[in-house]
């Protein structure tokens, strides 16, 4: 692909990646994803705004083949996929200065093996004259790692804000045209890598709210001409206050759970409560980090598996507890055949979470009549505690 004009001086340099559908051989990519990266020419100085992952170096380096001196290369992040192209990069143009964070300069240098004298480190409000275009550097920790930083280019009112406001989505779209799905990309974007650090993302949207943005350039998905409707998005993600909703992780073996989490659902629903289930044995895992964004309570269902939780159940606990989202409630509903720790070993599981616990409700074998006037309880329980704290 071709470099692709932003403004006067601005350009998009960067890949496309269609096939991809796996991120951190972790984090499915239905819709593929992009690595963006963006020349900003000046009158005197030429910078180039972060790179690609390594797989689509020879990309980005075709679209380098007109640029003839490169001054400065930014680094907001030192993952790979942002900067894994740096050394070709500096080969090609060895009088370059990467910029970027000091706390980003020993991570490049542990990542990449970069040499200590090809690093320029910008302080938090540093500026970048490049001749008639200035750089700002603004530091944004945990978004979604400790050393990243976004740059605003002052003349244009552009944020290039890396991993802030990004969506993997492979497109030939330059700009947001389908705010549809680019929302729902984001959402599970940022469930999936910065739902941990919500209070620290909160401090740094604060931070870029008050610059005059009149474009949004993101490292990964589309570039946002209309920064207004993805900075409200940002701001419900990271409110404490969540949905009147239950999000329902479950796996059934020989169909005893299955039949507690079908009358689980229907008494919550029953009672005005919203449900998202996730059969854990065909789960999209973005999916359920999304829905993790806005739960009030967490309902685990799940047989019990020589004395402890099912596999597949113990993961999703591991996934909510380390996603560490806003729910408030937290309960286990299950069967055994015999005995065992499910529940202990679930709440030990989701210790970042902090959550009232609701009574559990655990049958032996097959749910009787009375199991399943407990999930009933249960049901009337939550949205009990929904309603008195105002959830809607």
């Amino acid at each position: 692909m071709e470099p692709r004009q932003i403004t006067e001086r601005v350009f998009w340099l960067g890949a496309v990646d269609w096939d991809r559908r796996l991120f951190d051989s972790l984090i499915p990519l239905p819709d593929g994803t992009s690595y963006n990266a963006y020349l900003v020419r000046g009158s005197e100085k030429t910078a180039l705004l972060d790179s690609v992952d390594p797989s689509m170096a020879p990309q980005l380096l075709a679209q380098m083949d007109k640029v003839r001196d490169l001054d400065f290369i930014v680094s907001h992040h030192a993952e790979q996929d942002h900067s894994g192209t740096i050394p070709l990069l500096l080969e090609r143009f060895p009088n370059a200065k990467v910029v970027c964070t000091p706390k980003a300069r020993g991570m490049l240098t542990d990542l990449l093996h970069l040499p200590e004298n090809v690093f320029a480190t910008v302080e938090d409000g540093e500026t970048l004259r490049l001749g008639d275009r200035t750089l700002r550097f603004l530091h944004t920790p945990w978004v979604h790692w400790p050393e990243t930083m976004v740059t605003y280019l002052e003349e244009e009112g552009l944020l290039f804000s890396c991993d802030f406001f990004g969506s993997h989505i492979a497109s030939s779209d330059l700009f947001v045209i389908d705010k549809g799905r680019v929302l729902e990309a984001s959402k599970r974007y940022f469930a999936e890598i910065m739902m941990p650090f919500r209070s620290v993302i909160a401090k740094n949207l604060e931070k870029v709210k008050t610059l005059d943005l009149r474009m949004i350039a993101p490292s990964h998905g589309q570039i946002h001409q209309d920064a207004s409707w993805i900075l409200k998005a940002y701001e419900s993600w990271i409110s404490e206050a969540p949905r009147n909703m239950v999000v329902l992780p479950f796996v059934s073996m020989h169909g005893s759970t299955r039949i507690m989490v079908d009358r689980f659902i229907s008494s919550l629903t029953g009672r005005g409560v919203s449900v998202e289930p996730f059969n854990l044995t065909v789960v999209d895992i973005g999916k359920l980090a999304m829905a993790l964004v806005d739960a009030a309570t967490i309902v685990v269902a799940t047989p019990t598996v020589l004395a402890g939780p099912h596999p597949l159940a113990a993961y999703a606990a591991f996934l909510s507890n380390a996603l560490r989202p806003k729910a408030k409630f937290l309960s286990v509903i299950g069967s055994y055949g015999w005995g065992g720790k499910t529940v202990e070993v679930l709440s030990g599981m989701l210790s970042n979470l902090k959550v009232e616990i609701l009574d559990p409700v655990l049958c032996k074998g097959l749910p009787a009549k009375k199991d399943l006037e407990a999930l009933d309880q249960l049901a009337a329980t939550i949205a009990a505690k929904h309603c008195e704290n105002g959830f809607v």
